[in-house]
């Protein structure tokens, strides 16, 4: 297996600088390149092609938000992992909905970060428990009016594989708790996001939390 190739997207130097030595002590994650505000980070997705992307929040030019927009926008199928000191609202929910793979706080250990990554490199999310709790007290036990997906598209497992997901189960977890295996689970996933048109797993399990399809219960 190569190694898991990282942009990461902090305007703050010194920050950047501590990511990269700390991420790349592990000899099976490498930084393949480094941006300062948003529109770098954007650049940066589409040259380089990395597996993965840290980003802040509150950069130059253009805001995390924006700037995952665009790379989606642009068909770039590259998680996004947000590490911030903000855990506000205004922000986890558009981060959120937009796809982010996984919302971090600053005040993780660095050794978290490292799992982090490889937790989102499997194709499971990551939620600091601070943002979890915010997501429960938000979506627990209400739907909303917009269209969208179908719960009827989904199939008995897939229902099941979605609900495991929303209570916050790594794709091992799931393969375990229904006697499957991973690459089963990454299958209905994959099913999942088809036929839901999502692009990620958080996508998936905000939708069907908004839509109160899945308990966290």
């Amino acid at each position: 297996m190569g190694k898991i190739r990282i942009l990461l997207a902090e305007d703050h130097v010194l920050v950047r600088e501590s990511l990269r030595q700390y991420l790349e002590k592990d000899p099976n994650l490498e930084v393949v390149g480094e941006a300062g505000d948003g529109e770098q980070m954007v650049a940066l997705a589409d040259e380089l092609r990395p597996d993965l992307i840290i980003a802040d929040i509150a950069m130059p030019k253009l805001n995390g938000i924006e700037a995952m927009k665009q790379i989606k926008a642009m068909n770039l199928a590259i998680p996004v992992l947000i590490l911030t000191a903000y855990d506000l609202d205004q922000y986890i929910f558009p981060l959120l909905e937009a796809g982010a793979a996984g919302y971090l706080l600053k005040d993780i250990s660095g050794q978290e970060l490292i799992n982090s990554v490889y937790r989102v490199n499997r194709g499971d999310s990551v939620l600091h428990p601070t943002i979890m709790r915010k997501v429960m007290q938000r979506f627990r036990n209400k739907g909303d009016g917009q269209e969208s997906p179908s719960l009827e598209l989904l199939t008995d497992r897939e229902v099941e594989v979605l609900t495991l997901a929303a209570r916050g189960k790594s794709n091992k977890e799931i393969a375990e708790e229904l006697s499957v295996s991973v690459r089963t689970v990454e299958a209905h996933l994959g099913h999942i996001f088809n036929k839901l048109d999502v692009g990620s797993r958080t996508e998936a399990v905000i939708l069907a939390l908004r839509k109160g399809w899945v308990g966290l219960e």
